[in-house]
């Protein structure tokens, strides 16, 4: 169910962003984070991350999708699939109030944190039937 419900939000992203996108010329940003949190952390953290997000894409144009998995074997680390519409959406979204409070909220319960800038290759989304 969730490889089904995955599938259909990155459909949906590729909806948002026009189709699929092929390169730089759209804009898009595509960033990745790699956290590990405090194992005694993990269920308030993963309740401000679902509020951080729902909120993110509910309210923010430039936010085209947020994905977060925890890892199976170790559950206190996180990886997140960030897609936004510009670079000023990116820096709007982390200026926002609801990522602020994100922040000073989790800020002790992150042990490590990783983030990754990338450049979109090719993201393709299945195509609406």
């Amino acid at each position: 169910m969730i490889g089904k419900r995955l599938l259909g939000m990155v459909a949906l992203a590729g909806l948002l962003a026009g189709g699929a996108v092929a390169d730089e010329e759209k804009g898009l940003v595509v960033r990745i984070a790699q956290l590990e949190i405090d194992p005694a952390q993990v269920a308030a953290y993963q309740a401000a991350v679902k509020e951080e997000i729902s909120e993110s894409t509910r309210t923010e144009p430039g936010v085209i999708s947020i994905y977060a998995v925890a890892e199976v074997d170790r559950p206190n680390w996180f990886h997140f699939f960030e897609i936004y519409a510009s670079d000023s959406a990116y820096r709007s979204h982390i200026e926002s109030p609801h990522f602020k409070k994100y922040a000073v909220t989790t800020q002790s319960m992150i042990v490590s944190k990783r983030l990754i800038e990338t450049t979109p290759i090719e993201l393709s989304p299945r195509p609406a039937p």
